[in-house]
């Protein structure tokens, strides 16, 4: 693995080569016209680059969105380096600047400060890293508001609402539904001078508020997909009614317990309702905040603790994957440990809570299963269960709620010995 080229963080970005605009264009304009996309912009006026756009992250259709919104203009997109992988020449000439997901990169600081003072382009970053689970947001880091600082240029919220409902991460079947965006300078360059840190991040984090859900229904969106509910199960695995933990499944439009066999039908407008009994919860994220409650419990008690026989892959370059074989991961109170064998070298990789505040994960990646996946600044290991079923979603939960509670503990200690 020493002898493998890594990716180059280093490479400046580029500006959009002018014989792949139209390209661009091609691609994103009859996909948003036939949804009859329509954009709200507000406090835009006479607003030029440059500029940080920050995006919500709901599915493939957010870019094309994204290019919409900002037409006639272009920008640099910060984009995962699995987006890469065998077309990195691609992605470098449309102006994408690589990242390792959920890492402290510094190489990315001054890559987005050389697009914005340099190449006088937008610099677009969907800084929840993930697609959203359930169409509502996720946790942002606290170094958004430092980067707004640092980078001294106007900041806009590109808020998208139905790119979830299109298509789901845990269904990826493609539905026609409307779509629609806010797009809002949340922050002047005059702004940045005088306001706080706190402010800048709480600015950030009122104008990412989204529930896809919500949108859906209060717009009357009608989805008749008979496989709706299909895999719904891989993000609502614990039944609300005898809270056995992965033993939900799915199909067409229903839900329901293998143990206690309770089952639910989700409508055409995103609510579900139970065949017989109570209907815990109607809202689909509030079943989701409601297991997110439970992992918190679990943690504070003591009786947290994931562990299993695990498949490795590595994605040191945008080549490809290679597989290092089986390993072994234990997730509890002291954060994650990954060990195994990279090209008969020993592997071990220790993630503690404070080093990651959220956690990316797939469903059924590529066929192989579920995974998550951890990064160092050189490689990023794919990690799939071997034996635990559906696991990856309370994985999720578990990495976001040890990190909020290890980080109030150590504002209370540091408080304690001020």
């Amino acid at each position: 693995m020493d002898q493998i080229k890594r990716f180059d963080f280093d490479m400046k970005p580029k500006k959009e080569k002018f014989f792949l605009t139209p390209l661009a264009y091609l691609l994103s304009f009859p996909a948003v016209w036939k949804r009859k996309l329509k954009i709200n912009k507000v406090n835009m006026k006479g607003l030029k680059p440059p500029y940080l756009l920050l995006c919500t992250h709901h599915a493939f259709i957010d870019f094309k969105v994204t290019t919409a919104a900002i037409f006639p203009h272009r920008a640099n997109y910060i984009v995962a380096i699995d987006g890469f992988i065998g077309r990195e020449w691609l992605l470098r000439n449309v102006g994408g600047i690589g990242k390792r997901k959920f890492t402290n990169d510094t190489k990315l600081v001054k890559q987005i400060k050389y697009s914005l003072e340099k190449l006088k382009y937008i610099v677009a970053i969907y800084p929840e890293a993930r697609y959203s689970l359930v169409g509502t947001t996720a946790i942002l880091p606290d170094s958004l508001g430092k980067i707004v600082k640092l980078m001294k240029h106007p900041v806009v919220v590109l808020n998208m609402h139905g790119n979830y409902l299109s298509q789901p991460v845990w269904n990826l079947k493609e539905r026609k539904n409307p779509l629609a965006a806010d797009m809002t300078q949340i922050i002047t360059k005059e702004d940045i001078e005088s306001i706080t840190l706190d402010e800048i991040n709480k600015r950030i984090n009122e104008a990412f508020v989204y529930d896809e859900y919500t949108w859906q229904f209060d717009n009357k969106i009608k989805i008749d997909d008979p496989n709706r509910a299909k895999n719904l199960h891989k993000v609502l695995y614990q039944c609300p009614h005898c809270l056995k933990e992965h033993e939900m499944a799915s199909d067409k439009n229903m839900i329901w317990c293998n143990a206690c066999k309770k089952s639910y039908e989700m409508d055409e407008y995103g609510k579900l309702h139970a065949t017989e009994g109570e209907t815990e919860f109607s809202h689909i994220p509030d079943w989701y905040e409601f297991e997110r409650e439970q992992v918190r419990k679990q943690i504070l008690d003591g009786n947290y603790h994931i562990e299993d026989d695990v498949r490795i892959d590595s994605l040191p370059n945008a080549k490809g994957y290679i597989d290092l074989g089986d390993g072994h991961l234990v997730h509890n109170r002291q954060g994650f440990v990954l060990t195994g064998q990279e090209m008969g070298k020993p592997l071990t990789l220790i993630k503690e809570p404070l080093s990651l505040y959220s956690l990316h994960i797939e469903y059924d990646y590529f066929g192989k299963g579920d995974c998550i996946d951890l990064s160092t600044l050189d490689d990023t290991y794919y990690i799939y269960f071997k034996n635990k079923k559906n696991v990856v979603t309370k994985l999720h939960f578990a990495v976001e709620e040890l990190y909020k509670i290890e980080k109030d503990n150590l504002k209370k200690s540091q408080h304690l010995n001020a």
